[in-house]
């Protein structure tokens, strides 16, 4: 999972593309960078950590243009070194700078055929850079000194009818302009805004819309599934749809727990699509428990404070924080190792004592993927004085990979997978534990928009949504689990 974002401005951008940036930093946390275009030069600066330490006043002042993309980045497939931030750049055809969100299923293949038969040269591991050389070859077999909107939106329907997963990009294609694209299915979000300034009509594209809002663009719309907006130099606008017949899918993660609560993705409001999370799930434990006996309902901060607030006021039972979070560690869903997740709970959340002591505690957390965070609070909650200790999912059991962005790791690392409901509730040490029923979910989401009718369920359902094959799922395990990064770190 990674935030993107664009500018085809009317002046210069870098700042605008920082500040953007630094309102999608939950999206990664591993490293970030910023290309422009000065003239018929690209100026590109990207390292290693969050937005603030990767750009100094020098390296900003060096970005120049009035047209640029930036990316921060949390590794899914790939390594986690210097050399795998983004954007990347081409410089055949016409120079080429690339940011991707997302995931890609048949990267191997790709790979091979990029090399076997278009003889282009991958320099990394990631599939980002294998994408970028898939867009590149499709627009130079346009075989056109001057490309056009057409020749462009031929090149993306070529990349779409190689490339199998979830995508959302945006490229920089020197002399030409700003290019953005999503995958057929729509895994992955991308949104649309425009802002009128005393210069004329500027616009950007962003993983979500409260990137557009920070910088005062209105957002437009979503880009649809298998679309592509192009944006000339000169500020023209132009869009297609250039993949057919996929069924649009997006990923409800997303609502779970990736965007912000003040972002509209698909029509849809988080913040309300959680308040609707805490909703259902307040009902489902009125059927199951109506006898509950909870005095006190605890968010875990922040993701799960929306949904908290409504399941208390459905049980009429007080809402209460009782954890006072650290805003100087980051998230430890997106923590690089298991060591440093364990180590990370303590040092991001306190008890307050007072709300525990002697009371049964409900605590309410956004999900539970490796359930190591929901153990420790547990039993923080245990040593501040909680009689019992209640648990409670916004999400349903996450039993499989996301193969689509999100770094959720191998099946035998998610602790749901392969265990009952009361088996989790045992190794997480609850006194109770309920989840979110995956019909509820997809209510709580699919109420904002109704004409949304498919979702990416893949990690609490199993299905996915372009096919794959168990030597993929076997592929990624190796990949990415906790000990293959630990391999990969130390060689």
């Amino acid at each position: 999972m990674c935030g993107i974002i664009g500018i085809v401005g009317t002046s210069e951008v870098a700042a605008s593309l920082y500040d953007g940036l630094t309102v999608l930093q939950h999206r990664g946390q591993d490293a970030a960078g910023i290309a422009t275009v000065d003239g018929a030069r690209l100026r590109l600066h990207k390292g290693n950590g969050l937005v603030r330490d990767v750009f100094s006043q020098s390296s900003m002042s060096g970005l120049r243009g009035r047209i640029g993309i930036g990316h921060c980045r949390y590794p899914t497939a790939g390594s986690e070194g210097s050399s795998e931030a983004q954007p990347f750049y081409v410089n055949s055809p016409y120079g080429i700078a690339f940011a991707h969100n997302g995931n890609l299923v048949n990267t191997e293949t790709l790979r091979r055929e990029m090399f076997e038969d278009d003889r282009r040269h991958i320099n990394t591991d990631s599939d980002s850079e294998v994408l970028l050389n898939v867009l590149a070859h499709e627009l130079q077999i346009q075989d056109r000194m001057a490309l056009t909107p057409d020749h462009i939106f031929k090149a993306v329907a070529g990349v779409h009818q190689r490339a199998r997963g979830g995508y959302a990009c945006i490229a920089l294609v020197l002399g030409y302009g700003l290019l953005a694209f999503r995958d057929p299915h729509g895994i992955r979000p991308l949104v649309l805004g425009e802002r009128i300034t005393s210069e004329g009509r500027e616009y950007a594209v962003a993983s979500e819309s409260v990137a557009l809002d920070i910088l005062g663009f209105k957002r437009l719309r979503d880009v649809a599934p298998g679309e592509a907006v192009f944006i000339t130099n000169d500020g023209q606008l132009h869009a297609r749809h250039c993949a057919e017949g996929g069924m649009h899918a997006p990923c409800i993660f997303e609502y779970v727990y990736l965007a912000r609560p003040d972002s509209m993705i698909e029509n849809v409001s988080v913040y309300k699509a959680r308040l609707r999370m805490g909703q259902k799930l307040a009902e489902k434990i009125l059927r199951e428990r109506p006898d509950h006996g909870i005095e006190a309902v605890i968010p875990i901060p922040d993701t799960a404070r929306t949904a908290a607030s409504a399941l208390a006021e459905v049980l009429g039972v007080p809402f209460r924080e009782g954890f006072v979070k650290n805003r100087y560690i980051g998230r430890t869903f997106i923590m690089p190792g298991q060591g440093e997740r364990v180590k990370s709970v303590r040092r991001k959340l306190n008890p307050v004592e007072l709300e525990f002591r002697k009371k049964n505690v409900l605590l309410v957390d956004d999900s539970i993927v490796r359930g190591t965070t929901s153990r420790q609070i547990i039993q923080m909650a245990r040593d501040a004085g909680a009689r019992n200790v209640f648990f409670a999912s916004a999400a349903p059991p996450v039993r499989y990979p996301n193969v689509y962005g999100i770094d959720m790791p191998a099946a035998s690392e998610l602790i749901a997978a392969g265990h009952t409901e009361q088996e989790v509730e045992k190794m997480l040490g609850a006194d109770w534990l309920i989840y979110q029923d995956l019909k509820d979910l997809v209510w709580a989401v699919q109420d904002g928009n109704e004409a949304l009718k498919h979702f990416d369920t893949s990690c609490f359902s199993g299905e996915y949504v372009t096919g794959l094959d168990q030597h993929y799922l076997r592929q990624i395990e190796m990949l990415r689990s906790d000990d293959a990064k630990a391999a990969r770190r130390s060689a």
